[in-house]
């Protein structure tokens, strides 16, 4: 008999259908009447056919029974393996109850399902056992998460005993993460009637501080401040602000790749979302990761009021920001909140000018570390394009290479990194 009724921390899956179902067919198969066959049979092939679906979904290969309960037990956020994430091996009584569970899926994990296929005449198992995948891309996960769940699969398949197991799944938990905010890097907010879901970004530009050619002192000071907060020092909101096409959001996205893998977290954020955010930090401020809650292109017309919701997050609410959270924004301009000459022309007509002018840069103000990125010159504009040609194999000789950016910035944009990369681009799709 299965004891999946017996699971203690391990119960709260989103998934559960094809584990009671198939465990159903595990416990009756042996004594089952003839009149229940019928039953049994197509219980069993429905779980067949969710398997063969969820390795269309994400990508998975070889035991496709194994690669599910892998799947339920990295995703679920329960209080064992949240506290296992990044920390890796935890104290206390917890552990006790983990192991009684981790014995149950061991248990799941060596059933030998010869006796189910021949007492039900089904030997499609067999095939489900050894599955081999016709695409292997993945539609919710990215190739480097379904390959980490298949790894660990056969680590767990190869595990000696209980303890083997459970040790494979708590360095799984240090190493990775658990759920979505574990294996994933960035997320997007939803609103869905009376609730606000944090959903997983699953196609992410692999952009590199490396390929950011130039702004050495730019990146140096958002280097500076997201290490700090990485290694749980004090750190402050960032604001990177700047010209079109110089490569903020590029920098923001090769932060998120530089610092993955010691527990950073992107949460992308637009401007109609800001009255979310109180919920939003309240389903990550108890984590393990590092959030950096991100705002691309930020800025408000003066009869825009959702700024308002953003200062009271970042400083002036009753409660205190998380020291796990932090916010990075890009704009091209340095003072958020548009202001016009009426602005100055109505101070006539103002009691308290002054105080509308803080209103309007009290924003601003709490972004403790403010990044210009500057358009680059002629000369740093075709070092960006020598760099970025060579990076990418064209061998056109320099004269050429140069005098032909120069003619496809002038219609293209203008100096900026932006236009050298859709320059070199363009001559890659030439070649």
């Amino acid at each position: 008999m299965t004891r999946i009724q017996e699971l203690m921390i391990y119960r709260n899956f989103s998934k559960e259908k094809i584990l009671n179902d198939l465990a159903y067919v595990m416990d009756h198969y042996a004594d089952m009447k003839e009149e229940d066959a019928q039953g049994l049979r197509s219980r069993y092939y429905d779980c067949i056919h969710s398997l063969v679906e969820m390795a269309g979904a994400y990508g998975f290969a070889g035991n496709l029974w194994h690669n599910y309960l892998t799947w339920l037990l990295v995703n679920d956020e329960n209080v064992f393996s949240t506290s296992c994430e990044i920390v890796g091996a935890v104290e206390g009584s917890i552990n006790t109850l983990a192991m009684h569970d981790f014995e149950i899926f061991r248990e799941l994990f060596m059933f030998d399902f010869s006796g189910v296929n021949q007492a039900l005449g089904a030997k499609e198992m067999e095939v489900i056992a050894a599955y081999e995948n016709i695409n292997s891309q993945s539609k919710l996960y990215n190739k480097r998460i379904r390959d980490r769940i298949c790894q660990l699969t056969v680590r767990l398949e190869q595990s000696t005993d209980v303890k083997t197991f459970m040790d494979d799944m708590v360095e799984f938990y240090r190493e990775f993460g658990v759920g979505k905010l574990g294996l994933h890097k960035a997320f997007r907010i939803r609103h869905e009637e009376n609730r606000v879901s944090i959903d997983p970004i699953t196609n992410i530009a692999h952009v590199h501080l490396d390929d950011l050619v130039g702004y050495e002192t730019a990146k140096k000071k958002l280097i500076d401040n997201t290490e700090a907060f990485v290694n749980g020092k004090r750190a402050n909101n960032c604001l990177l602000f700047g010209d079109a096409g110089t490569g903020k959001s590029s920098s923001i996205k090769g932060i998120l790749n530089q610092y993955y893998d010691r527990g950073l977290r992107i949460i992308e954020v637009y401007k109609h979302q800001f009255q979310d955010l109180n919920d939003v930090i309240a389903q990550i401020k108890n984590r393990n990761y590092k959030f950096i809650i991100y705002m691309d292109d930020l800025s408000f017309e003066d009869f825009e009021i959702e700024y308002k919701y953003l200062k009271a997050v970042i400083e002036g609410g009753l409660e205190r920001k998380p020291e796990n959270v932090l916010i990075y924004a890009t704009s091209n301009r340095r003072h958020l909140v548009r202001e016009s000459f009426y602005d100055k022309q109505g101070r006539r007509d103002d009691l308290h000018s002054s105080d509308t002018v803080q209103e309007k840069l009290s924003l601003v103000n709490r972004f403790g570390v403010q990044i210009f990125f500057c358009a680059p010159d002629k000369k740093e504009f075709q070092n960006i394009v020598k760099v970025l040609a060579e990076k990418h194999g064209i061998t056109m000789p320099e004269d050429e290479l140069l005098l032909e950016a120069n003619k496809w910035e002038l219609s293209h944009g203008g100096l900026s990194g932006r236009t050298a990369q859709q320059f070199v681009d363009y001559l890659l799709g030439k070649m």
